[in-house]
Order: C-alpha cells, then structure tokens, then sequence
C-alpha cells in the first residue's frame, strides 16, 4: 500500500512537472527615474522628463531566452532652449540579449552611433535571499527575492554649460518576484539567476522598476539564437568604445550651439 501511495505521488509530480510552462514570451513594462543635474540652467532641468517608460519583448524556450526591444518608434526624445539642446537616446531597435542558461553565458548586441557590437559573457550570479514572502502576478504565485549588485555606472552633470561624465561604483539593492509556475530562469537585467520567470523586478525602490504585462505560450523557438551582427568585444572593450564616441560627440558639438548627447544604457 504504501509503495502504491509513494508511486501515485511521483506520478503526480512528474506530470505537474511537465505540465508547467516551459516556453513562451512574455511582454514587459520598464520605467526607470531619470538622473540628470544641469546645475545651471533650472528651466532645462524642468523641461526634462522625470521618468522614462520603454517595453521589451522576452522569448523563451529550450532552457534559453532572448530580449529584445518592443516599442515601434526609435524612443529618442530632445529638449532644449536658451542655446541647449540634450537629445536622450533609448536603447537600440537592433539591440538583443541571447542567454544560454545551460552553460551560463550571454550574448548580447548593442549598438551606438549605427555602429554595432557582440558583447559575450558569462552570467554572473548574485546571492539571493527568499524572504519568504509570496503574491500573485498574472495569476502566477510569486516568490519574493532579493539581492545586492555592486557595479559601476555612468554619472553625468551640466555645469557652466559643460557635461561632465564619470564612472561611479553603485550598490544597488534589487527584489525580484519570480514564480516557479513557470521554471525557467528567464527575466530582465538578472538571467539566469532564480528557479522561475521573473514578473516583477525593482532596482533601487523605483529607481528602475520592469512589470511583466502579458505571457502567451506561443513562441517562435527558432528566433531565440545568438546574435552575429557586429564587432566582437570584451564587456570591458565595449565600455573604452562607448567612452570614446561620447568624447568624440561631445567635441563634434562643442561649437554646434551648446547641442549636447546623452545616452541611457
């Protein structure tokens, strides 16, 4: 009787096993705060959009998944006046992440300036904690996990008319909501990291908060690939070519009337 009891049992979790999702694309909304200091020009400061919302595309399927873009338009905007102009650049319509969870590795495409790059690398884990804590996110039930990422990223301020750019190191303090409904280790900014689709993801209390709004488990398995278009690059050869166009812009433009570039990564 009780090996009858012990079979059903696996039986029954073998078949929820292979009932869960496993494939499909999931469409997400980020909003992120914009942190942009013109110490001498308020009016600007004021015309500048205080958050910023984009959508993205993920696809996943045979253990690997492949972000992408979703907007139609090019997601650029411009603000300007009294001789200013700061033209904010959204993330490229070309540009994808591809990320192989079997092995750990990401292959990402970006381009800058109608020049594109193939930045691979490792996934790079962080150390989780299950709070403990669950919801309910597009009828998935959610776990609540949370993590810190020390990282660097790009300060920038106006000053006497001016950019100043520099790198600052960042500690920022991530929660994800992920549900085991659906095991795959798929989402934004943190692939391959928790047992289940990240639906909800906040960076800094709002500081960058991506919300997953609709899952379908229709999914072209053929399209999740590696991106090839592009020079091969190190994350840290990517960084030194960023640095130099944006130096390079800047200067194009020192006598273009205050015309200023800024770019989102």
């Amino acid at each position: 009787m009780r090996k009858t009891v012990l079979a059903c049992m696996w039986l029954l979790f073998v078949t929820l096993l292979w009932g869960q999702q496993k494939e499909g694309t999931v469409v997400y909304e980020r909003t992120m705060q914009m942190q942009l200091r013109i110490n001498d020009d308020n009016a600007i400061e004021q015309m500048l959009p205080k958050t910023r919302t984009d959508k993205f595309e993920l696809t996943f399927g045979n253990n690997q998944s492949l972000w992408k873009h979703a907007d139609d338009d090019d997601n650029n905007e411009e603000f300007g006046g009294g001789g200013m102009q700061i033209r904010m650049v959204g993330p490229g319509q070309n540009d994808v992440l591809f990320c192989d969870f079997n092995i750990a590795r990401g292959v990402e495409q970006r381009e800058l300036f109608d020049k594109k790059f193939v930045v691979e690398d490792s996934i790079h884990k962080l150390n989780w904690k299950l709070t403990g804590e669950s919801q309910t996110l597009l009828g998935h039930p959610c776990q609540k996990a949370t993590a810190q990422r020390i990282s660097q990223r790009m300060q920038m301020t106006i000053d006497n008319g001016k950019m100043e750019r520099k790198e600052v190191a960042d500690t920022n303090t991530i929660v994800a909501w992920f549900t085991s409904d659906i095991p795959v280790s798929a989402g934004p900014e943190v692939q391959g990291q928790l047992p289940g689709l990240i639906l909800s993801l906040d960076i800094n209390d709002g500081r960058m908060v991506y919300k997953a709004l609709e899952i379908s488990p229709k999914v072209d398995l053929a399209s999740i690939k590696e991106p090839t278009k592009g020079k091969k690059v190190t994350p840290a050869q990517f960084n030194d070519e960023r640095n130099k166009m944006m130096e390079e812009m800047q200067k194009n433009n020192q006598g273009n009337g205050g015309n200023r570039i800024i770019i989102r990564n």
